[in-house]
């Protein structure tokens, strides 16, 4: 028996991860439909085990801060709950992402968590009653959840308030942050992390 495809049409055995330290987060068991109903929701550290294309779907119901202010704009009650409405957004976006480059949309979404995946970032450290910023490595679990969320906050800052729909912004998202384009939100922001990471060696 044929393993499934994704939405009946994009290929998992096709798609390998390039980075080592994220080869063991980025789950690509075939699925049909990025759907699992929260199985893994109350053990620790088992989000990982969920197929990379949920923890996309799951994160656009979620996406955190906006960068705008500090008000969860789409995160108190406005997203949540959407899960069938955000599944449609990614098999549009996914079509048109196969349309546009001819590639498999899964390994499109794989190199874009891989490029925009930060390797450093900075946290607090007090000493002697001064705080300040300490550089620190990021460990592979937090380098996906980062990446995930950068690309939907990107996609959500750049359709709210214009013309643009959520699949639109996500397709854009997705094609510039797997080839490292600047244009992407994502890549701007993991390399200002890494930037800061590096001033506060």
């Amino acid at each position: 028996m044929d393993a499934p495809k994704l939405f009946d049409k994009y290929e998992f055995t096709t798609v390998a991860v390039v980075a080592p330290g994220l080869a063991d987060y980025i789950n690509l068991r075939p699925i049909y439909v990025p759907h699992s109903g929260g199985k893994h929701v109350k053990k620790r550290f088992w989000k990982n085990k969920l197929n990379i294309v949920e923890r996309l779907a799951n994160k656009m119901l979620v996406t955190g801060h906006s960068s705008l202010s500090r008000k969860h704009i789409f995160t108190s009650g406005r997203n949540t709950g959407k899960k069938q409405k955000v599944i449609a957004v990614i098999e549009e976006a996914f079509e048109r992402i196969h349309k546009r480059t001819g590639k498999n949309p899964i390994e499109v979404l794989v190199r874009a968590v891989e490029r925009v995946a930060p390797r450093g970032e900075t946290t607090s450290v007090q000493m002697g009653g001064v705080r300040r910023p300490v550089s620190v490595d990021v460990s592979p679990q937090r380098r996906v959840d980062i990446a995930l969320s950068l690309i939907t906050k990107g996609c959500f800052n750049r359709s709210r308030g214009s013309n643009h729909s959520l699949t639109d912004v996500l397709v854009e998202e997705l094609i510039n942050a797997s080839t490292g384009d600047a244009k992407s939100f994502a890549v701007e922001k993991k390399d200002n992390i890494e930037r800061q990471a590096e001033a506060a060696k």
